[in-house]
């Protein structure tokens, strides 16, 4: 079938569109556009569908995000089933909340949208010198999302609806200080307790298997001595970069981009600030915040009383760990970089002045600017390299898509191999030895578990044809093509026996650990006086001292009002452990500022379970839910306590 649709382009092309146009009069190009689109469902919320198509997008958007925020990040945790189903739970969540804001009528006002995108980070950096917004520059940030001013604002304004729907619960929460000790001195309590260890690794000089035990082990488990499936490849990569290289902006637009963007070009205004930070989170109870801020007052007083001390005094009080060893330095920052009101009062004093109390949600200010640098423009020359990267990147960008259907439609054209389509595009043809899923370590195209699969896809590999162009990330696409496929196939006895060897010398040295580690546990029980043991330690969940946290949990689990009491963890391939929990320890008191911060996290906690609660609540009301089957957990062996 597919050789013939190869063979005779232009009578199929005839076909589809004697088959094509008439569905076009039918139905109309809306109704065709819809029935394209609509898509298998994959999850249902208030009655509406989410389809496949809209899951793929999503995800494809989170991805990005994810790329452009951590670029180290492994694609693999990515493109996993794991990662794929978490953006659908994501994608439902979005559409309950939206509803549930919908359904109790929740908008945003102009003034409340204006304060957000005042606030948000990534719009203050298009200000300019005069604080105006720099709205070209506007305009091309939210294109590159695919959206206009006018949508990247309604989408701002749907989540401020949305986050109000959760807001009522989670901001009226709260935890008594005496409800937050009792969890946190059950949770961190502590225990004294005497390990006995029976390491497999002890009793590996025990084990000496036979050649005959071994065959037996080797033909019982034949998965684990397969080799997978491999192939090898050749493949391309089409990314901005290769498009970027033939790209020379002439002398005429620079010079023209150049004089239409120099307010934009010229350098900011570089303030260098020291400050002293009492710290009082938003969240903290006014009593707190007010001795806080008296706290500051008295700094403040310090200060204008000797203004040299200001560093000293930065060392000895500020709590801000970044900055408080360096006497408060901050280096220099330009506007946008810090908070808001901590900006306006700096920006606000000449060099060597000193402001009174600023206060920021992180908690109170004191700053001192110590330097500061003049905008300056720079020329023509001075800028040139920039200008030219920049004009080459928005180049590369608008030419990148059309470059991508010619390289998309080469790789399906010239299906035999890939040399011709690398010299067309001056790209690099490249070899490898591939797997159906990623090696460790594994990078670009051949972590992408998308290109990997269609390279391993039956048309790839019995026909050794081009696979399509696959999209691997933001503006890249790969094609590639099996030269030589080797199947899976389990390893002979004779190239794995040392593997089967050691498998089965560390399976019965931990099956002689556990047997020892079990007898002994029986005695020490029948006889604890008789019980040999290490000296005792004090363990918890805060510190589980050398010992392996199997055995601190099984510990902290114990009974208190059973103690001193026995019991052995299964430590599985690596043995065996008999703990004694003597007694149970309370937690010693943390300091002041260490027990407000852990009850601010007990609190956030507490906030955090009520919000799932009410959640769960409204996917009942919204009758949310997800039609794929979630994937498998991995399985993991857990340890067992006896």
């Amino acid at each position: 079938m597919f050789e013939f649709v190869r063979k005779h382009t232009k009578i199929m092309m005839g076909l589809m569109f004697l088959l094509i146009i008439p569905s076009f009069v039918l139905f109309g190009l809306e109704g065709y556009t819809n029935m394209r689109d609509r898509g298998e469902a994959v999850a249902r919320v208030d009655g509406r569908d989410i389809t496949r198509a809209e899951w793929d997008a999503a995800h494809r958007n989170q991805v990005d995000q994810l790329r452009q925020s951590m670029p180290t990040l492994d694609p693999k945790l990515l493109d996993s089933p794991e990662a794929r189903y978490g953006t659908l739970e994501r994608l439902v969540r979005e559409r309950v909340l939206a509803a549930a804001a919908e359904k109790a009528s929740l908008g945003t006002s102009d003034q409340r949208l204006a304060r957000e995108l005042q606030s948000h980070p990534v719009i203050a950096s298009l200000r300019g010198p005069d604080g105006k917004l720099d709205m070209q520059r506007y305009r091309e940030l939210v294109g590159r999302q695919g959206m206009t001013p006018e949508m990247f604002e309604n989408q701002i304004r749907s989540q401020l609806s949305v986050q109000q729907v959760l807001a009522g619960v989670s901001d009226s929460s709260f935890v008594t200080p005496a409800h937050a000790g009792v969890a946190l001195g059950a949770f961190l309590e502590r225990r004294e307790v005497q390990v006995a260890r029976f390491d497999a690794a002890a009793y590996a000089g025990k084990v000496t298997p036979t050649d005959a035990e071994l065959e037996a082990f080797y033909k019982a488990n034949p998965q684990l001595f397969q080799a997978p499936e491999q192939a090898n490849i050749e493949y391309v990569v089409l990314d901005l970069e290769s498009v970027r290289k033939g790209i020379k902006p002439n002398e005429a637009d620079l010079k023209t981009y150049y004089e239409q963007n120099q307010a934009r070009q010229a350098a900011q205004e570089q303030r260098r600030a020291s400050h002293i930070l009492v710290a009082a989170p938003q969240n903290a109870p006014p009593a707190e915040r007010e001795k806080a801020r008296a706290r500051a007052e008295e700094i403040l007083a310090q200060v204008r009383k000797s203004p040299g001390s200001f560093a000293e005094l930065a060392r000895k009080n500020s709590q801000d760990p970044g900055s408080a060893a360096r006497g408060g330095d901050l280096d220099f920052f330009t506007r946008g970089a810090m908070t808001k009101p901590f900006e306006e009062a700096a920006f606000a004093l000449k060099k060597g002045e000193t402001s009174g109390i600023v206060e920021t949600e992180f908690g109170y200010h004191i700053i001192r600017l110590t330097d500061l640098k003049a905008p300056q423009q720079r020329s023509f020359e001075q800028m040139r390299p920039e200008l030219e990267a920049e004009a080459a990147r928005q180049q590369a960008q608008r030419k990148f898509a059309e470059t991508a259907d010619a390289f998309s439609n080469a790789v399906y054209e010239q299906s035999e191999g890939l040399k011709n389509v690398a010299e067309r595009f001056g790209l690099e043809l490249r070899t490898a030895n591939a797997t159906r899923t990623p090696a460790p370590g594994a990078t670009g195209a051949l972590a992408n578990t998308r290109f990997l699969g269609a390279l391993f896809a039956p048309e790839s590999v019995e026909k050794k044809r081009n696979t399509e162009a696959v999209e691997i990330g933001p503006n890249q696409l790969a094609a590639g093509r099996v030269t030589q496929y080797m199947p899976a196939r389990t390893q002979p006895f004779e190239e794995v026996k040392a593997q089967v060897r050691q498998r089965v010398v560390a399976q019965r040295a931990a099956e002689l650990a556990r047997k020892e580690g079990m007898d002994r546990l029986a005695a020490w029980k029948a006889n604890p006086p008789s019980a040999s043991l290490p000296p005792a330690q004090v363990v918890s969940r805060e510190d589980a001292g050398k010992l392996p946290q199997p055995v601190v949990e099984a510990a902290l689990r114990a009974d208190p009002a059973a103690l001193p009491s026995f019991m052995g963890v299964d430590l599985g391939a690596q043995g065996y452990a008999v703990v004694k929990v003597n007694k149970s320890l309370p937690r010693q008191a943390p300091p002041p500022e260490v027990a407000q911060q852990e009850r601010q996290q007990v609190a956030q906690l507490w906030a955090n379970a009520e919000t799932q609660a009410y959640y769960q609540q409204l996917k009942k009301r919204f009758k949310a839910q997800i039609q794929v089957p979630q994937p498998a957990p991995r399985a993991e062996e857990a340890p067992r306590n006896e």
